[in-house]
């Protein structure tokens, strides 16, 4: 007997409106496959509203703050409903930047150099001893991001000092502490994982940006970027970016998907970007699409995810 799925969506996050383009994909797929589902907009009454719903499973089509950073894997836990994706501890490390660089260098892992700045330290040093200290120990250019958020919110490419003040400005408004990281020039390649226990990579993506920066725009608006499968680099660094993402896929303590986004330099080695917990379901999105190189349409690709929540 099936369960009654709740698809929840939405939620209070600055990636609220991605959220509803998901759920709304992700349920039209569990529809197709003759699942009785019921759409959620998370809000504050999300408790009583399972309840309501006799919600047996929960399908989690969140982004961002109160749905990838474990906050609803608590409840859900609380709850005893089974959900998708990963737990409370793997969602809140993955969802906060700084803490998932630091995972990556105990398990010696490759990722960018990095150094964090926070509002205090604007205040206290002044910006100009901060520049100062990322063109000593990062140079330029540099990447600033906010390390609570995803769908490049809060991030910005500074090319030059003077671009500094508004990048921390933005990383400011999401986070009191910014992320300040050294800039990989070569290809932006994804790595897809599906699983629990013996978790696979589906086939890498390359992602192309039409303006040369995959941001928000790029991310979400048809025609902005395009997906290369495989990508334009050799068999050997496919199968290192492959094995990396693996490694910190187990290090994080992911489970049913993540999707570990890399730079690979032009020398060949690959850096990690990010792990996204809930990557995105839209119709521009990269896991279905690399679900899609497997051989794994959309419906059958959110069914997989089900089957692997009612596993763990």
């Amino acid at each position: 007997m099936t369960p009654v799925i709740g698809v929840l969506m939405g939620g209070r996050s600055a990636e609220r409106d991605v959220s509803l383009r998901t759920g709304e994909a992700v349920y039209n797929a569990l529809e197709a496959k003759g699942y009785t589902t019921i759409k959620i907009d998370v809000d504050l009454n999300i408790v009583e509203r399972i309840k309501e719903e006799r919600i047996e499973l929960a399908f989690l089509a969140l982004h961002g703050k109160y749905g990838e950073d474990g906050t609803i894997q608590g409840m859900l836990e609380m709850l005893d409903l089974p959900y998708t994706g990963s737990g409370v501890l793997a969602s809140a490390m993955a969802m906060d930047k700084i803490t998932t660089k630091k995972m990556l260098l105990i398990e010696g892992l490759p990722t960018p150099r990095f150094i964090l700045v926070s509002r205090k330290d604007t205040e206290n040093s002044g910006i100009s001893t901060v520049i100062t200290r990322v063109s000593k120990e990062i140079g330029l250019p540099a990447v600033v991001k906010a390390p609570s958020q995803g769908s490049s919110i809060g991030i910005s490419f500074v090319h030059q000092e003077r671009d500094m003040i508004p990048a921390l400005e933005l990383a400011f408004q999401h986070h009191p502490v910014a992320l300040i990281e050294q800039y990989i020039e070569g290809v932006e390649v994804t790595a897809s994982v599906l699983g629990n226990e013996k978790p696979v990579v589906l086939p890498l993506i390359e992602i192309v940006s039409a303006t040369g920066v995959y941001d928000y725009e790029a991310k979400y608006t048809a025609g902005m970027s395009y997906h290369i499968t495989p990508p334009r680099i050799p068999e050997e660094q496919q199968n290192a970016v492959k094995d990396i993402a693996l490694r910190a896929f187990n290090a994080i303590g992911c489970c049913g998907l993540a999707r570990i986004d890399f730079f690979v330099d032009r020398e060949g080695e690959p850096y990690i970007l990010e792990i996204n917990t809930l990557p995105g379901m839209t119709d521009t999105s990269l896991f279905p699409d690399a679900a899609r190189a497997a051989g794994i349409e959309f419906p059958e690709l959110v069914e997989k995810i089900v089957k692997l929540a009612l596993e763990k």
